[in-house]
Order: structure tokens, then C-alpha cells, then sequence
């Protein structure tokens, strides 16, 4: 039965690891400059908006090899409540028809969520990195 909660959470893991990582990344190519306006005119610190960007990437690849991925997916987490409440709670669940609503941010910050409270071992360098010390997971 372990082994096929540490797989699925495996699968999670990396598509979340994914996901977050091609958002950072498109934020990038696709001119950071554009999403520091965004920021600014939502009220936020535009510089806010590498960090944001540096976050998804730093932490989907942090996720992917399995590094840090209970305190990475916390400030997931974080992020998704950001974004939720700051940028799209007032045009609705599904958007408005001029853009995007919250639900894929939804998803996101419950898969992150998860992540958060269960961690990922399975092919995860922490695993290889922290050997020595006691597996939380296996006392579960």
C-alpha cells in the first residue's frame, strides 16, 4: 500500500515540479517586464514579480529531483494564495471571459498542498542527501 502512495505522490510531485517550472520559465522568455507592469498595476511591487518568476522555476526544478519539496511546495502554497486572492478572485471561478479564473491556481496550491503535508521520497534527493536521518514517511 506504501508503494503505491509514495508512486502517485511521485507523479504529483513531478508534474507539479513541471508545471511550476515552464511557468517561471515562460515568464522569463516571455519579457519579465511585462508581468512587473502587471504586478504594479494590480498594486504589488513589480520587482515582486522575479521573485515570483524565480520561485517557479527554482522550485519546479527543486520539486522535480526531489529537494526541500515539503518546504518548496509550502511556498507553493503561499503563492497560490497570492494569486488566488490578489489577481484573480474578483473575476470569478471560471474567469470572465476576458481572462482566466482561479481554478487551475486552485489546483495547484491542493496538489502543492499535499505535497506540503505528506513530502515525496520516492526518487528524491533528499533521500540520497539525508540518508543518515530518520524518514518521517515510514513511521507513518
Amino acid at each position: 500500500m506504501m508503494k503505491k502512495f509514495e508512486a502517485s505522490t511521485l507523479i504529483l510531485r513531478l508534474v507539479l515540479g513541471v508545471t511550476f517550472f515552464v511557468h517561471g520559465l515562460v515568464k522569463f522568455q516571455g519579457g519579465i517586464e511585462n508581468i512587473v507592469g502587471w504586478f504594479d498595476s494590480i498594486g504589488l511591487p513589480g520587482v515582486l514579480a522575479y521573485g515570483v518568476a524565480l520561485l517557479e522555476m527554482v522550485g519546479g526544478i527543486a520539486l522535480v529531483v526531489g529537494l526541500g519539496s515539503r518546504i518548496v511546495s509550502a511556498l507553493l502554497v503561499l503563492l497560490m494564495l497570492g494569486a488566488i486572492v490578489k489577481g484573480k478572485l474578483a473575476v470569478g471561478f471560471l474567469g470572465n471571459g476576458q481572462g482566466a479564473g482561479w481554478e487551475l491556481d486552485l489546483a495547484l496550491l491542493v496538489m502543492a498542498l499535499f505535497i506540503a503535508i505528506n513530502d515525496s521520497k520516492m526518487f528524491a534527493l533528499d533521500k540520497v542527501l539525508f540518508k543518515g536521518q530518520k524518514n518521517e514517511t515510514q513511521s507513518l
